[in-house]
């Protein structure tokens, strides 16, 4: 007897969807694409999404899910929910890199998506931040998230092992003495045993913080 076939949904649509821009990019992302391992015809995903474009949204509004939403308790600061929020949004658009370029792209967010929002506002505004230095505050924190992240998927290495062998060919290939600072960043600092590109974010991310405060500065005005 043939098993039965898992109905088809919203969900399946979506998360199939993310699992083809996981594999091939968000470029390959067509609703034929996503039909064919769900063993379904293209038009059938029509029941269930408006289009291509729905099909956007939803991958949008499921990752926004996957980010640990910041804690607004007392035991939790504000500067400590920004930095586990931080960490957690980075680790997910790892999981996912199409997904960088499209999480403010979208006219119509869903509801995982808002709810994300609201709570980075609310933990700010627990925080003693205005209303003005909690824009500013997200703008910047989400600037260098997502900067980073950029960053971080366009190097040509992964890992430690790869890093040192990108970067000790590159040393190698230069013309002796022609770029002493290149050659003094790689040689006591990316080619020393346990470096991780990966730390930056930590390094970066507290000065970050460190720097906001949730009065308004002098040049805000």
């Amino acid at each position: 007897m043939r098993a039965a076939r898992t109905p088809l949904s919203r969900e399946r649509v979506i998360r199939t969807a993310m699992a083809v821009a996981d594999e091939k990019g968000s470029a390959a992302l067509t609703m034929r694409a996503v039909a064919q391992p769900l063993g379904v015809e293209a038009m059938s995903l029509y029941h269930h999404v408006a289009g291509r474009e729905d099909i956007l949204d939803g991958m949008v509004d499921a990752v926004f899910g996957e980010i640990d939403l910041p804690q607004r308790d007392a035991d939790t600061g504000w500067k400590t929910a920004m930095r586990d929020r931080a960490h957690s949004a980075r680790a997910a658009l790892l999981r996912h890199p199409w997904a960088v370029g499209l999480m403010d792209s979208r006219a119509q967010p869903g509801p995982a998506t808002l709810r994300h929002h609201d709570a980075v506002l609310g933990a700010l505004r627990a925080g003693g931040f205005s209303v003005r230095m909690t824009a500013h505050a997200v703008s910047l924190i989400d600037s260098y998230v997502y900067g980073f992240v950029l960053q971080e998927l366009s190097l040509p290495f992964n890992g430690e092992a790869e890093s040192a062998e990108v970067a000790g060919a590159i040393v190698r290939a230069m013309p002796a003495d022609a770029y002493p600072h290149l050659a003094e960043l790689a040689t006591e600092h990316v080619l020393k045993p346990g470096y991780a590109y990966a730390d930056e974010f930590a390094y970066g991310l507290t000065l970050i913080l460190d720097a906001l405060a949730p009065d308004e500065r002098p040049f805000d005005h």
